[in-house]
């Protein structure tokens, strides 16, 4: 099953870092966010990127294309023919996919720009800035037994998003609002399964998957919520990306279960 990440915004919040390279390219313990992202996937045996870029994509595609250069020990030899020696080969069991989805694009048209990357398939989809500890396969068998269009992780967060309203037993998502002060609704945490009808709901470039499409899928009853009330952290401003810096430093970041194998 392939994996979609949302990584082409231009992410002003957090412009301290974001000037110089696209957010998800920002490093949380000296790897980028993007990174930490796909090996939370890949530990849970999904392999298979496609990256959704944009602004300053260039910075990916050429962090990808150096992988080995910035993950293994390396000799450069200059006095035998400029000979360059790898040691230690890091090597991911990944197939990764960049495409440039447009400068501009809202998130809908994104996803509708690599849906022939994509094929007639379920597909799994996340946003380029944010960790947690879903387990993808749970999510996945849930989504299955669900048998809706669309599943979105919704977890408990802060009071900046707009909120999920979710059907007790159904768990179906009968509508969006905005969050209040005194709140302790769920919100779309990302990490979502998503059948190919989908874009049936994507328009074009101005298309924001979080508004139309997902008020549509909820009003027809296709989109169901994975409750999910453990760890999840995302990286939208200065301290957020301070404090995940600092888990990763105290050995503390409960994302990186690879680490633990």
């Amino acid at each position: 099953m392939k994996v979609v990440v949302l990584a082409g915004g231009y992410g002003t919040r957090i412009s301290e870092e974001s000037h110089l390279r696209p957010k998800p390219m920002i490093e949380i313990g000296g790897k980028p966010i993007l990174w930490h992202i796909m090996k939370e996937y890949s530990y849970h045996g999904f392999n298979d990127f496609i990256i959704c870029a944009g602004y300053k994509q260039h910075v990916i595609k050429e962090w990808f294309a150096n992988y080995y250069l910035h993950n293994s020990d390396i000799t450069f030899d200059f006095t035998d023919e400029n000979r360059m020696t790898v040691h230690n080969n890091v090597a991911e069991p990944w197939k990764v996919t960049i495409v440039d989805t447009g400068l501009d694009t809202m998130t809908g048209g994104r996803i509708k720009r690599v849906q022939k990357y994509v094929g007639d398939e379920a597909f799994m989809l996340t946003y380029g800035d944010a960790v947690c500890t879903v387990d993808m396969n749970d999510l996945l068998r849930f989504h299955k037994e669900q048998g809706k269009i669309a599943t979105i992780t919704a977890i408990r967060f802060g009071q900046r998003f707009g909120v999920l309203e979710v059907d007790a037993d159904s768990k179906l998502i009968t509508s969006f609002r905005e969050k209040e002060e005194t709140d302790s609704a769920r919100i779309n945490g990302g990490y979502m399964v998503l059948e190919p009808e989908v874009f049936n709901y994507l328009e074009g470039d101005d298309t924001i998957f979080e508004q139309k499409p997902m008020r549509s899928l909820a009003k027809e009853g296709q989109l169901s919520a994975y409750e999910y009330d453990g760890f999840w952290q995302c990286m939208d401003t200065k301290r957020e990306h301070d404090l995940l810096d600092r888990m990763i430093t105290d050995k503390n970041a409960p994302w990186m279960a690879w680490e633990k194998e």
